[in-house]
């Protein structure tokens, strides 16, 4: 049995960081700032296809440059006031003693996201941590496909992708794994719903559904 975690907005509780990085990118263009309910309600991935939602075009390619080097530049300063999701490390540290393997796959970047992990002092929990290496932007389905493919002895139908986008369940699909998704994050219960899979207000529901799904 095992858990492919998200990292951003499930295991890290990021929102704060995550609608300021955003307007800091919006206000390059001279676009108006959102709020947290707008961003829940419309945030897709690819990334650009949220900008063209907001733009009503998908941004040229050197209006994406711009907004993705400013959304990382305010998110690395501001992410270190954020911290854990609520019972995160009671959850990943319960699962590890029960004998049962748990990894993370983030779209953030994993020269950047390690040392995070690390910081937090769970990385013991995990057998491995991948982050986000190539351009951003894209669909996490390609690296979930790498990512369960360098875990020995890791069954993707005994394993359940635990995130807080639609994109985690797709990617999950993909790889025949099962998910459940987690309305903490990114993405209001409203578009959550319509991906098809359980959808929880808790990581212990999570993992007690991943429990299920996995069995």
């Amino acid at each position: 049995m095992h858990i492919v975690w998200d990292w951003n907005g499930t295991l890290f509780h990021d929102n704060d960081a995550i609608i300021g990085a955003t307007n800091a990118a919006f206000a390059e263009l001279g676009l108006e700032p959102i709020t947290m309910e707008q961003y829940r309600a419309l945030y897709c991935v690819p990334v650009p296809k949220f900008y063209e939602r907001l733009m009503g075009r998908l941004p040229t390619d050197a209006e994406w440059e711009v907004m993705d080097e400013t959304f990382h530049r305010y998110y690395a300063e501001h992410r270190v006031g954020c911290g854990l999701t609520e019972g995160a490390p009671e959850l990943l540290a319960g699962w590890r003693s029960a004998g049962r393997s748990q990894s993370i796959l983030s779209m953030y970047v994993h020269d950047e996201l390690v040392p995070l992990v690390r910081g937090f002092g769970i990385e013991a929990h995990f057998i491995r941590v991948d982050g986000r290496t190539g351009p951003s932007g894209g669909s996490k389905a390609e690296h979930m496909v790498r990512h369960l493919a360098s875990l020995a002895g890791v069954d993707p139908a005994r394993t359940v992708v635990i995130g807080d986008a639609a994109d985690d369940a797709v990617a999950a699909r993909h790889v025949g794994a099962g998910a459940v998704l987690y309305t903490g994050g990114s993405h209001g219960r409203a578009s959550l719903e319509e991906v098809g899979v359980p959808v929880v207000d808790s990581l212990a529901e999570a993992v007690a559904e991943a429990e299920r799904l996995a069995a």
